[in-house]
């Protein structure tokens, strides 16, 4: 297992830097995550919300899920839309009832999370064929941001990980920086 990088609360102001589009645009994210204005959806690892606020005008209700309670008072600071409902939770732990949720997202954090309990815990959470979108600093990466390179995963690493879970994985790619994989629940 790798080791765990989980921010630091006191510089969660990084969080917050627009230069993060360079590694994954609001687009981009939209645009994988192919949301419907009734879905139910899951920020896994939200942090202070800087990905959960591009998502929550495009879903019915969003999910902002994080082990650090420090990580939600910041997104309440930066404004916390209607539609998003704070979780202190980690993902192997979701207070959700099975199959509930209609899609998942992970911005920068499947390394922090990833294991076979996290995983389960996904698998029951999301209904059947549920849209699962994974974008994590990549281990073929260079560095220049985010976790040291031996605390991430490659993307084939990343989608055997998804795909011995049990996913159905639709798309693999390696990007600057970043890996971006879809899948696709059992």
């Amino acid at each position: 297992m790798l080791d765990r990088h989980v921010i630091d609360p006191s510089s969660a102001e990084k969080l917050e830097e627009t230069v993060r589009y360079r590694y994954l645009s609001r687009d981009e994210l939209v645009d994988a995550l192919d949301p419907t204005p009734d879905q139910n959806v899951v920020d896994l690892g939200s942090g202070t919300g800087f990905y959960t606020r591009d998502i929550a005008p495009y879903v019915g209700t969003l999910h902002a899920l994080d082990l650090q309670p420090e990580m939600h008072e910041h997104m309440r600071a930066a404004g916390l839309p209607d539609n998003v409902r704070q979780v202190t939770a980690g993902v192997a732990d979701m207070p959700f009832a099975d199959a509930a949720l209609d899609a998942a997202y992970s911005t920068m954090t499947f390394h922090e999370f990833v294991d076979d309990d996290a995983l389960a815990e996904l698998q029951r959470v999301l209904r059947p064929n549920a849209r699962l979108v994974v974008v994590d600093w990549s281990a073929d990466g260079e560095g220049e941001r985010g976790p040291p390179l031996d605390g991430r995963y490659g993307p084939d690493e990343a989608a055997a990980e998804l795909e011995s879970a049990g996913f159905t994985v639709e798309s693999v790619r390696d990007r600057l920086e970043t890996l971006f994989v879809t899948a696709k629940s059992p």
